[in-house]
């Protein structure tokens, strides 16, 4: 996420922020989701952040499951994946860059 960011104030401002630790720090910081729930149970308030790290470590046997179909579709047209030339990304859960990513690394790049 933070690359992600880096890469977009870079297209935006021309400028490159990746250099700046302290920058990096801010921007780090700032990619977290904070949850807040009033009265979640029993007139408690539930109050908890998660980073994209940790978002990605909970979810990673999900993103390890993306990959199987992909597998499947190739083995069952029997091609190999040096073969495919492009992907099609559908729906909002390939917007997540740990998916994008490990669709990137199943086909080297």
């Amino acid at each position: 996420m933070v690359n992600y960011f880096v890469q977009k104030f870079k297209s935006k401002n021309n400028k490159d922020i990746s250099g700046s630790p302290r920058v990096l720090r801010r921007l780090r910081a700032s990619c977290q989701t904070t949850i807040e729930i009033h009265s979640l149970y029993g007139g408690i308030d539930f109050y908890s952040t998660i980073t994209r790290a940790r978002f990605e470590e909970l979810n990673m046997d999900l993103f390890r499951k993306y990959m199987e179909p992909m597998e499947k579709c190739l083995r069952d047209a029997k091609r190999d994946k040096s073969t495919v030339q492009d992907v099609v990304l559908v729906g909002g859960s390939t917007r997540i860059p740990k998916e994008q990513q490990l669709l990137q690394d199943f086909f080297n790049g």
